[in-house]
């Protein structure tokens, strides 16, 4: 059975997951402090502080969705007008924090698909992701963010290939409805030799 076919009940406590925050600034001192200020201000985790490029700073943190919610208000204020995002999603699919937080990694066998999409944003590929991974049963390879992508971000999804077409039409139309879609592919029965450099 496919998770989309649960009633609305049920699907939620099947997506429901861990509530993240993000906050994008073009300050990278201004980002530090944002980062300790927040820290300071509610219960947190930290998956990402970092300077990214083209010179902007950005955190991404983790707890409860009142933790989470104070965290983003408190260093939004700070930020003032440092401030170029800021992103809030309380039932993120639990695949998004382990991507964030993994460091590559080893594919055995085979995969039937390979869909990646690829945006302007941070936030935008995180929302993007989110809906993909509720979209359909795939599974997340790789989500990154900014660093040696010119400021841009992107994750890669596995799966059957109409789940991953699927995943990919939902997380690549939401990037295009907010203008931050800059590519989306899907590649069927990907050649044995690829998986080695995803």
């Amino acid at each position: 059975m496919n998770r989309n076919d649960l009633n609305p009940e049920m699907r939620e406590d099947v997506t429901a997951g861990p509530c993240i925050g993000l906050l994008e600034l073009c300050s990278i001192a201004r980002g530090v402090e944002v980062a300790d200020a927040i820290l300071k201000r509610a219960h947190v985790a930290l998956l990402c502080a970092t300077p990214v490029q083209p010179g902007k700073y950005v955190m991404l943190f983790s707890g409860s969705v009142q933790d989470v919610g104070l965290s983003v208000e408190h260093g939004a204020e700070i930020a003032a007008d440092d401030l170029v995002g800021r992103l809030h999603i309380q039932h993120v699919h639990p695949q998004i924090e382990t991507g964030l937080r993994r460091r590559g990694g080893i594919i055995n066998g085979d995969l039937d698909a390979i869909g990646i999409v690829e945006t302007r944003t941070v936030a935008g590929s995180i929302l993007a992701a989110d809906l993909a991974l509720k979209t359909a049963t795939v599974d997340l390879l790789d989500l990154r963010i900014a660093n040696g992508l010119g400021g841009k971000s992107f994750f890669a999804l596995t799966g059957e290939v109409s789940d991953v077409r699927s995943a990919v039409v939902a997380g690549a139309g939401l990037a295009e409805a907010r203008g931050e879609l800059a590519c989306d592919t899907v590649i069927p029965r990907p050649h044995a030799e690829l998986a080695r450099y995803l």
